[in-house]
């Protein structure tokens, strides 16, 4: 369930300002509403904070090997600034050092084929009268220079002839070759420039060995960065709070925020307690700040790891599914990842794990009691369809293949099931009973999400809206049924009540009833004729509603699809695996083309199960609830590791 709030305002003398932030972060109790402080301290907090990041990653990219290894004493939390500040200015120069490197380098590459070129000599021979500058040409063209040039060739290869202008004046002679390529001069003499590169390079060494000998001291600089972040979030409130400039010393600050009201009296005691002036009242429907808290047994909390990854919380206003999240994941997750086999290895493993931290005396994870979950519910979804490492129903023994349920199960693949209502030898396909037990659990889910509609909108007639979307999801499933799964054994006529009343035209009139319905009143306000005419405004939207709900129950064929495709890929490497096991030699080649395929395979249908069993809880069955995902978790203002 999601915690109802309270909006709660607290005011306090300025000058106790920071004391009281001390005491209030000590209680932990108040999820403060958006600040932007600005301080000088602030800034510098930040600055501090920027550099820490950058001295981690610099030092983290360092690989020592384990015999150089070393413990450092722990560094102060100035300390870890100071040094933390330190590596960051040699962490610039290093990446100066590189780029001038570099920039010379691209310089004495220009100037390869030249050989060594001297600025002095060249300022000396222009003193003396001589100036040169320094052409590149096809080698062909060469010979086709003016003899009016004084020109003296310094070498060639197969492409250019590169050759020097005596007595160039500042202005390129009219009569030079239109093809010749005037060589600027470099910044500084060849020599120079690879001093200066062996100059950078022994300055980088300096600065890495500098990283070497502090890379120890990584460990401080995280902890030094964490006492940051509380800092900063504590400045932060502090610059950012409410305050009255009256000049005097009884000056007014407040601050709000928002409070579980189970907490409510124990932040009123604590007002109490530090004289601090408190009001509060419920959240309005249109506050968009309101925190989501929730709060579920412990069985029900094994889906808070998922939910936390995804980083998925229902807004204040929403709903609180997690107990049909958890439901339905668990349900899809056992069809996706399909293979009995592959849960019972899921399961031990998990439960080994479990049984580790339990003998340690730790706290066991929720995570392994999701993956302990899930991992029984592929062993059970495993038996009933006997699917068990891609082995064929005639490679198991008698008594597993008992244990599947004959219209799912892979032992009456090619059987064809016989309906009371259909004609001797029309019937469905094993495979057409997997796909109508997927279209059976996207009614059963979609009917949870409308009937919780239903429920909220009791008391007004936007409750016929919710109604009317029920009917017309009960009736596109047997139009599914029918489009879908077989024609013949689901046709409009195909079913009589008392061999006069065809059911099909039943479900296709709940969806003409369940459109008018919908669009008159899933827009009620107030006024049945305001409803109808935002219907008519968004009238294409309305229409796709109904196309939308048809696609939704579709989607849900992918839980049988997918599956299909795992047991086909482990099928595929028992049969690739298969001959290589009869020959001793390569024994050893076939377990671990074994142990690489159907590993492969288990990685595939896991992310399989978050794109595809993860997206119909949070697209497909939240879309028909209206939620939208908008929450944020509550936060309080509190002391790290609170």
């Amino acid at each position: 369930m999601i915690l109802p709030m309270k909006k709660v305002s607290i005011v306090l003398l300025n000058k106790e300002r920071e004391q009281a932030l001390v005491n209030l972060r000590k209680l932990g109790l108040v999820h403060l509403e958006r600040l932007e402080g600005n301080s000088e301290k602030l800034s510098a907090f930040k600055e501090y904070s920027s550099n820490l990041i950058v001295a981690e990653s610099v030092l983290g990219e360092i690989k020592l090997p384990k015999k150089q290894k070393k413990n450092c004493a722990e560094l102060s939390y100035q300390k870890a600034i100071e040094l933390s500040s330190e590596i960051v200015k040699k962490s610039d120069k290093k990446k100066q050092l590189l780029e001038e490197i570099s920039a010379n380098v691209s310089e004495l590459e220009r100037f390869y084929a030249w050989g060594s070129v001297s600025l002095e000599d060249l300022s000396f021979l222009s003193e003396k009268g001589i100036n040169i500058k320094l052409f590149e040409v096809p080698v062909e063209k060469y010979a086709q220079i003016d003899e009016a040039l004084d020109t003296i060739l310094v070498n060639n290869d197969k492409k250019t002839a590169r050759f020097i202008l005596l007595n160039a004046q500042k202005e390129r002679p009219e009569n030079l070759l239109p093809e010749a390529f005037e060589v600027p001069l470099p910044r500084c003499s060849t020599t120079e420039l690879e001093l200066q590169i062996k100059e950078n390079e022994s300055s980088i060494e300096q600065i890495d060995n500098f990283f070497l000998e502090n890379v120890c001291f990584i460990n401080s600089i995280r902890k030094a960065k964490k006492i940051l972040e509380a800092d900063i979030e504590f400045e932060n409130v502090n610059a950012g709070m409410n305050r009255e400039n009256l000049g005097n010393e009884n000056d007014l600050a407040w601050i709000s925020g928002y409070v579980p009201t189970e907490n409510l009296q124990e932040l009123k005691d604590a007002c109490k307690e530090y004289c601090w002036a408190l009001s509060f009242v419920d959240p309005e429907d249109d506050d968009i700040e309101v925190p989501t808290k929730l709060k579920n047994n412990k069985f029900v909390s094994l889906i808070y790891p998922l939910t936390d990854f995804l980083g998925t919380v229902p807004g204040y206003h929403e709903y609180d599914i997690s107990g049909w999240f958890l439901f339905f994941f668990t349900i899809f997750f056992g069809m996706i990842f399909g293979d009995g086999g592959y849960g019972l290895l899921v399961t031990i493993v998990a439960l080994i794990m479990m049984l580790k931290a339990k003998m340690k005396g730790g706290k066991i994870s929720p995570l392994l009691g999701l993956v302990t979950l899930v991992g029984f519910a592929t062993v059970v979804w495993g038996a009933v369809t006997c699917t068990w490492f891609g082995f064929t129903p005639e490679q198991l023994p008698q008594w597993v293949k008992n244990l599947s349920i004959p219209v799912i199960s892979n032992v009456y693949a090619d059987a064809i099931w016989q309906l009371p209502w259909t004609k001797e030898g029309v019937g469905l396909t094993t495979a057409q009973n997997m796909q109508i037990f997927c279209f059976a659990l996207a009614l059963f889910q979609l009917s949870v999400a409308h009937i919780k509609g239903i429920k909220s909108n009791l008391g007004s007639l936007k409750v016929l809206g919710e109604v009317g979307a029920l009917m017309q999801l009960w009736g596109l499933f047997y139009v599914v049924l029918m489009m879908v799964v077989n024609g013949e054994v689901f046709a409009l006529n195909a079913i009589m009540i008392n061999g006069t009343i065809p059911i099909g035209i039943i479900f296709v009139a709940l969806v003409l009833v369940g459109f008018i319905l919908s669009f008159v009143f899933s827009n009620y306000e107030g006024s049945v004729g305001q409803s109808v005419l935002e219907s008519c405004k968004n009238i294409i939207s309305v229409l796709l509603g109904v196309v939308n709900v048809f696609s939704d129950i579709v989607s849900y064929i992918r839980l049988w699809a997918v599956g299909l495709a795992g047991a086909a890929i482990s099928s595929t490497v028992n049969e690739m695996a298969g001959p290589l096991l009869g020959h001793a030699i390569l024994f050893i080649a076939a377990i671990a083309l074994l142990v690489f395929g159907h590993g492969l395979n288990m990685i595939l249908n896991l992310l399989s199960v978050i794109v595809h069993g993860v997206r119909l809880n949070t697209l497909e069955f939240s879309s028909h609830l209206g939620m939208s995902w908008s929450g944020f978790k509550y936060n309080p203002f509190r002391e790290s590791g609170k």
